[in-house]
């Protein structure tokens, strides 16, 4: 007796999970990304596999297990790569019309109750990078600084404890 094939129930979306915004050059960042590995890394690791592979032996073939360990690595990322683009909402900072608000892809200068000035810019989770001046729109500094205007004061609660901000100067890329 023949069991009918399971219907696929189409993918559940979190409905509390947050919006995955990016800039469109982090877009173009994250597709580079995932055809360098589909076209070039991954056969390169497919080839040594074989070649490995031939060798014999696999129990104990060093470039065989390394390069089977690489291949999941290489999948894990495109399939990783592949939902967090298909997720995706490209917001193009350029399109602001509010320029004189900080929002999803402004770069802002700030100082701190330290008196450190400090610039960043808010972009998406995928492409924030402190140590390029690139913080996620769901840090506690962005949503501090969401929706201020030049001049403002937030306050913005981080693990060193509460911290105020005075905006000194918001700009989106022309």
């Amino acid at each position: 007796m023949r069991r009918a094939a399971p219907k696929l129930q189409p993918e559940k979306v979190d409905p509390g999970a947050p919006r995955n915004l990016i800039t469109p050059a982090g877009n173009d960042a994250m597709r580079a990304e995932l055809k360098k590995l589909r076209t070039i890394d991954r056969p390169i690791v497919v080839e040594a596999v074989s070649r490995a592979a031939a060798n014999g032996d696999r129990s104990e073939n060093g470039d065989y297990i390394y390069g089977k360990k690489r291949l999941r690595e290489i999948d894990r990322r495109m399939r990783f790569l592949g939902k967090r683009l298909e997720t995706a909402e490209v917001i193009d900072p350029r399109q602001q019309t509010n320029r004189t608000r900080v929002f999803f892809g402004a770069t802002v200068t700030y100082v701190n109750d330290r008196d450190e000035e400090v610039t960043v810019t808010i972009v998406g989770q995928d492409e924030a990078n402190m140590t390029a001046g690139s913080i996620s729109w769901l840090s506690p500094v962005a949503k501090a600084l969401m929706r201020a205007s030049l001049g403002d004061e937030v306050r913005v609660r981080t693990p060193a404890g509460e911290d105020t901000l005075e905006i000194l100067a918001i700009s989106y890329p022309e």
